[in-house]
């Protein structure tokens, strides 16, 4: 019915071509133009929104004959000025949407979603169980700071009588998102709108990471579009591998590390003890942006092995991050996930989480706790967010600590053009901050090794997988250069791979 219908929609257009003075020959190839144009409009499409240009904004629109899904809604992260794009309108008819689908809590990934709720969105989210609870600590604390940024704005332009703003979402935009999610076991094929199915697959990048699989018939043949995520770094801790798919017609394939691989884990590991020992001797602090939710569990479990092996000098561990504490106490929640070397460590501290496999660990959850950390001169390693050193904790330490020569900063994560934290490792000499520049002084490392994204060759490995049915490979989530290298070093392999435009869409 849906068939006909569509058909004569599209017959007024078509007889519109065919009118006036023409040959029959002109004809035909009108009618066979028509006739093509006509099979594309009811092919499923799949249309790109975000990023596309970066690493973060994630947001696909699926299209099939019976259903719209809406796969990721991501914040945009980065400058001022492109977060301020996260304010503009969604693309596309929020009316018409009957899914969203997630992949992981990653604010990247999902950041957006309370705006699409107060902006009309009413139906179902799906994602994994562990990514519920994540979740919900990950907006409420995103809403949270939107509004006290918002509250801080509002004061200044009262001063000099200007429009006030108001926050991206609210806390109750975040209770009305929760209220809509929906959980999925992993490899649990489940129908999530009329004629379409989904299956997540572990991607081993955070806790609840998937991989996405959608299922939809086309012309009476079942189509598969899958969705990389974020896939895992399979060198490190807690996660296990991400998982093989051996078919797909469309794969979206993320490119983060698309044109380096990672420093192999155990000269990573190195020069982590290393860093740690230098600092000791010579009494400075050690300061380690990290984002909440995966890099935090990988470091403290890090730190852990080194204190069970009798390396860890340092006389305090803090954890200055409500959301990262949170998190891994929902990490130890779901142990049942993680990999079977790392659980049966952890299984042998008392209570078998990361807090009693590292004893010196201390979490900081107040404010007044995090200002006294700052009276802490030496002898003290700071795990603080954010990840990129745009927000959070982590800037009022720097501020306390990057001047000192004795100081010592360690990025474990990728850093998005835009950020404080990618200036630090580009070798910027004055940070600024809270309207004050500070002299960079302390000593910056970059330990890529740690980073929850494979790196090139395990994108490559991953993609060998697909033997069954070679897909159709779109790039995303990557900085142009990494798109680019990725896309040359797939090309060599036999794979071609494209790389969408910003609001470009293709037929499945």
């Amino acid at each position: 019915m849906l068939l006909l219908t569509s058909g004569l929609n599209y017959l007024p257009k078509l007889l519109g071509l065919l009118s006036g003075n023409r040959t029959k020959k002109q004809g035909l190839a009108i009618l066979y133009s028509g006739t093509a144009m006509l099979a594309r409009e009811m092919m499923a499409k799949l249309t790109f929104y975000g990023a596309t240009k970066g690493v973060t904004g994630s947001a696909y629109l699926v299209q099939t004959k019976r259903a719209n899904l809406l796969l990721e809604c991501g914040l945009v992260q980065g400058s001022r000025k492109e977060e301020e794009t996260n304010e503009r309108p969604f693309s596309f008819d929020i009316g018409k949407l009957d899914a969203v689908v997630l992949s992981h809590a990653h604010l990247d990934h999902s950041g957006r979603l309370p705006k699409l709720i107060a902006d009309g969105y009413s139906g179902p989210i799906f994602m994994t169980y562990p990514t519920y609870e994540l979740l919900e600590i990950m907006l409420k604390d995103a809403a949270f700071l939107k509004q006290r940024d918002a509250e801080w704005e509002n004061k200044h332009r009262r001063r000099t009588d200007q429009t006030e703003v108001k926050p991206l979402y609210t806390l109750q935009d975040v209770e009305s998102t929760l209220a809509l999610c929906k959980g999925i076991d992993y490899d649990y094929r489940r129908e999530i709108s009329d004629g379409v199915e989904v299956r997540y697959r572990d991607a081993g990048h955070i806790l609840g990471s998937a991989i996405v699989e959608i299922f939809f018939k086309e012309g009476g043949t079942e189509k598969k579009l899958v969705f990389s995520g974020d896939l895992g770094n399979s060198c490190a801790a807690l996660l296990r591998d991400p998982e093989t798919i051996d078919e797909a017609d469309v794969l979206l394939l993320e490119s983060t590390y698309g044109d380096r691989d990672h420093r192999p884990m155990n000269e990573t590991l190195e020069e982590f003890e290393s860093i740690i020992a230098q600092a000791s001797r010579n009494e400075g602090n050690i300061l380690i942006p990290a984002f909440a939710v995966g890099r935090t569990q990988e470091i403290i479990f890090r730190l852990g092995e080194l204190y069970q092996e009798g390396k860890l000098r340092h006389q305090a561990v803090y954890l200055d991050s409500p959301m990262a504490i949170a998190a891994t106490e929902i990490y130890h929640r779901y142990q049942d996930v993680l990999n079977r070397k790392d659980s049966a460590l952890l299984r042998q501290a008392e209570s078998g989480s990361l807090h009693t496999f590292l004893p010196v660990l201390h979490y900081s959850r107040t404010t007044k706790e995090s200002m006294a950390i700052n009276r802490v001169k030496a002898g003290a390693i700071i795990i603080a967010g954010s990840g990129m050193c745009n927000g959070g904790r982590i800037r009022h330490h720097l501020k306390h600590n990057v001047w000192r020569k004795t100081s010592h900063v360690i990025i474990v994560g990728f850093q998005a053009s835009g950020t404080p934290g990618r200036s630090l490792v580009d070798g910027a000499r004055i940070f600024r901050m809270q309207g004050e520049d500070v002299a960079v002084k302390a000593q910056i490392h970059t330990l890529g090794g740690f980073s929850a994204h494979a790196d090139q060759s395990q994108l490559l490995e991953w993609v060998s997988g697909f033997n069954k049915r070679q897909p159709k490979i779109y790039l995303i989530h990557g900085e142009r250069g990494a798109k680019s290298a990725l896309q040359a070093a797939l090309l060599q392999q036999g794979r071609k791979a494209d790389v969408p435009g910003q609001c470009s869409s293709v037929t499945i």
